[in-house]
Parts: structure tokens; sequence; C-alpha cells
């Protein structure tokens, strides 16, 4: 899958620019919906990736981008969500996670991408 960070705020996949955090489920692409991890955003400074937000389980692997400078928090639930279910969780900077997509097979690995922080 073709991905990368245009610029703060914005990723572009497949050709096509999004100004939002993106979930990429079996090649299909989809703007992220944080609401279920607001709850959590005092704990953190700042709305995490966490286990109440549609996760997209059904790869082997999980590579969540965690913004440009590599800041957005990823909840321990998620990590031990991804052990139970066999999902390689992977959670780099979203320059580098974007690299990983380039050179993964789409049927086996899904992606949260976060555009900021």
């Amino acid at each position: 899958m073709d991905a990368r960070l245009v610029a703060f705020g914005t990723i572009e996949v497949e050709g096509r620019r999004y100004p939002h955090d993106v979930v990429i489920d079996r090649g299909v692409v989809r703007k992220r919906r944080k609401g279920p991890s607001k709850v959590y955003r005092d704990r953190y400074g700042h709305t995490p990736l966490s286990a109440d937000e549609a996760i997209p389980w059904h790869a082997r692997g999980l590579v969540v981008g965690t913004g440009a400078e590599g800041l957005l928090p990823v909840m321990r639930e998620v990590l031990d969500e991804g052990r139970r279910r066999g999902v390689e969780v992977i959670a780099v900077p979203t320059e580098e996670a974007c690299r990983l997509l380039r050179d993964l097979p789409p049927e086996h690995v899904n992606a949260i991408l976060h555009v900021t922080c």
C-alpha cells in the first residue's frame, strides 16, 4: 500500500489525500473515529489510541503510525488485545509506518495512521 505523510496534518494513501487520521482495513481507507478514546485525553494530555476504537484486527499485523513526531499514545490495552488475537502491533512514527506499509502485502497488515503530533 502506498502511503506517505505529505505534511503535518495531511496523509496521502494510494494517491488520495486525507486531512485527518486514517484507518486502513484490508486495503480500504476510512477516517479514524477517535471519539471512544477521548475519555482518556486527560490521562495522556492527548487523545490516545485505545481498545475502545474500531481497530481493524483482521490481519496478521497492525501498523500504528504515531504521528509526525511519534507522540500519539498507544494504550497498553491495544497491545494486550493484539497479543490476545495473535496480531503483531507495530507502533512507530507515521513516516516510518508508511515505509513499512509499502513493503508489506495489504492482506497481511492493517494500519491506523495519525497525521499530527
